[in-house]
């Protein structure tokens, strides 16, 4: 970035501004004067009593003398008042200017704070507290996710290196089932790298919208499911009044999917799904309740995180661990791109309940 010339600063920009306006005023009071002596006839004046009466030139004369102190002591009281009102005023920027300067250094935990009633530089101040809040908030999650996101490639890389030489040390080595584990670890790659795009796709927004039924979207996704839901006695339940949005169908899909994929998988057997799309206060929902265990609330709020899986939650009996925690994460992202919300409350006597909020069409 180029760097900029030095010029006047705000506050001798304003104190001159100051100065001036009052000087303005004084020359505006200075010519009327000069129009009132107009009236003041010229020459050698004398009342009643024979005294003599100073004509206009007499006036003039004086007038002119302290009309022309008179300005300049209103150019010096206008300097030095505006100078000090202009500090007055532009010390909540210097607070402002701090506090981004301490941002450009990397320090995104330092606040203004702005002290005061609400006027247009507090509210700037809240407004750039917000933004830091936010910016924070999004700069650690996305260290947290990258440290996560490491983790989870090298695991199974690291894996199928130890099974390699482990192999090799074993003159005995079964190469099928070596193959089989290295092609167990090869898949666990290829899903956790599908997710990982998935996520991309949803934070890059909407791609193409039209009006998609989320009812339709919700019945499909049940069915398509029904069957793993029959293997752990799943009690299925689903309500599906027409919500219709508008948005991409690919992306909200995948949302319906991984929800209610979420609630089968983090269930426990014989537990209950429940389902259901509903329109109201101008939005379409979807209501996603599973039983499970009992989840700490304070657990809930970092689920939609990437690679966060709440503790304690169970999967289908003899089903492994393969998921990479990026199924609410997803569904959170595809929720942001079309602008809608997403809560998760955790559900009396264990389980959650997701309700997603869209914009209806």
């Amino acid at each position: 970035m180029s760097e900029r010339q030095q010029g006047l600063s705000i506050r001798t920009r304003l104190a001159l501004s100051y100065a001036g306006f009052v000087v303005a005023a004084g020359l505006v009071m200075f010519v009327a004067g000069l129009l009132l002596l107009r009236f003041v006839p010229e020459g050698y004046i004398y009342d009643l009593n024979g005294d003599f009466v100073p004509d206009r030139s007499d006036l003039l004369e004086v007038y002119l003398r302290y009309a022309a102190w008179g300005l300049v002591g209103l150019a010096v009281v206008g300097l030095v008042g505006g100078w000090v009102l202009a500090g007055q005023v532009l010390t909540p920027l210097t607070r402002i200017t701090d506090a981004a300067r301490h941002v450009s250094d990397g320090d995104l935990s330092h606040r203004i704070r702005m002290p005061g009633a609400s006027n247009e530089l507090t509210d700037l101040a809240d407004t750039f507290d917000g933004m830091l809040d936010r910016v924070q908030a999004s700069v650690d999650e996305y260290r947290r996710f990258a440290a996560n996101a490491s983790h989870e490639l090298r695991t199974p890389l690291a894996v199928t290196r130890t099974m390699i030489e482990v192999a090799q040390a074993d003159e005995n080595r079964d190469v099928d089932t070596l193959l089989a584990r290295i092609a167990a670890m090869n898949e666990r790659s290829i899903a956790l790298t599908e997710a990982l795009l998935d996520l991309a796709s949803a934070d890059n927004g909407t791609r193409e919208t039209k009006d998609v039924d989320l009812a339709a979207l919700t019945e499909v996704a049940v069915d398509e499911m029904r069957e793993d839901a029959e293997l752990r006695e799943l009690d299925v339940t689903v309500r599906c009044d027409p919500a219709r949005v508008r948005g991409d169908a690919a992306l909200l899909s995948q949302l319906v999917s991984n929800l209610v994929r979420n609630a089968l998988v983090h269930n426990v057997e014989g537990g209950e799904v429940r389902v259901s799309t509903s329109t109201g206060a101008g939005l379409a929902y979807l209501r996603v309740e599973n039983s499970g265990v009992v989840i700490d609330p304070s657990a809930v709020a970092v689920l939609t995180e990437p690679f966060v899986r709440g503790a304690g939650r169970v999967r289908a009996a003899g089903e492994r661990a393969t998921g990479a925690g990026l199924g609410l994460a997803i569904a959170a992202s595809i929720v942001r791109a079309h602008r809608g919300t997403i809560d998760l409350t955790p559900r009396a006597g264990g389980g959650l309940v997701v309700v997603v909020g869209l914009p209806i069409t």
